[in-house]
């Protein structure tokens, strides 16, 4: 019976896999005529033609939002699609199209290509220990917007944030962390500052605060940034991963 059933998901997901991939081409084939017809031409090189990029990110930034929501919602329910490489490797070779940013912790236990069920190719990760920004984080998540197209920035933080407990303890208890350990805890204290330290969840508030104090910076990023947020070609918003259910609530 085991067996059976295994047989069926399997067969499930590689079905599942293939027309993804088909739909993938057809909007590329697409999407190629598109550029034809407005006079630019695919470009070749040493005889080889260039196709145009997997029109993955042609989304408005709410929709882009609404897919990768229902891609945690697969998740949580143990619906994620399977991967299958063979399916996606020639395409990933020739570009890349991610659909959404994002900025998340470097913890572990979270993964943003899994706990959204996205393939190679769909999302843009930039991670750092505390999901805060640097000039260096700012100017990945310029490139994949303005370059690349991408519709959506997610800052992502999760409960249970090491990060954030070292960042209550530095300003607590005056913690002094060894080598550069101790960034991560200035970086993190405007968030720790802004939450009231009775709270019985304060770590979580904190969590969250950072996850918001993030997103208002990024709105505020000149000159990239900032610009496609106010022409609408842009949403940046506030995600929490939690790590007993899986789930992805949004924070404002």
């Amino acid at each position: 019976m085991c067996n059976i059933n295994c047989e069926h998901e399997s067969e499930k997901n590689l079905q599942i896999q293939q027309r993804r991939s088909f739909l993938k081409l057809v909007m590329t084939s697409a999407l190629g005529v598109g550029i034809a017809s407005t006079g630019l031409q695919v470009m070749a090189t040493s005889g080889v033609v260039t196709m145009p990029p997997q029109p993955e990110n042609v989304l408005t930034p709410e929709a882009a939002l609404g897919r990768l929501i229902a891609g945690n919602k697969r998740y949580v329910a143990g619906q994620s699609t399977l991967l299958n490489f063979s399916l996606e490797s020639d395409a990933l070779v020739r570009s890349q199209n991610p659909y959404a940013c994002i900025l998340s912790c470097s913890d572990s236990r979270v993964s943003p290509e899994l706990c959204f069920d996205e393939q190679l190719g769909d999302l843009f990760v930039a991670r750092v220990a505390g999901n805060y920004l640097t000039t260096d984080f700012v100017a990945t998540l310029e490139f994949a917007s303005f370059v690349l197209h991408t519709p959506l920035i997610m800052v992502l933080g999760h409960e249970s944030c090491g990060a954030v407990q070292a960042a209550i303890a530095a300003a607590d208890k005056n913690v002094q962390f060894p080598g550069h350990i101790q960034t991560i805890a200035s970086a993190l204290a405007p968030a720790v500052g802004a939450v009231d330290r009775k709270l019985e969840n304060r770590i979580d508030e904190v969590v969250k605060m950072n996850v918001i104090q993030n997103v208002q910076k990024l709105k505020k990023q000149t000159p990239i940034l900032n610009k496609l947020v106010a022409e609408k070609k842009l949403l940046i918003v506030g995600g929490v991963y939690s790590l007993r259910t899986g789930k992805v609530d949004l924070v404002t």
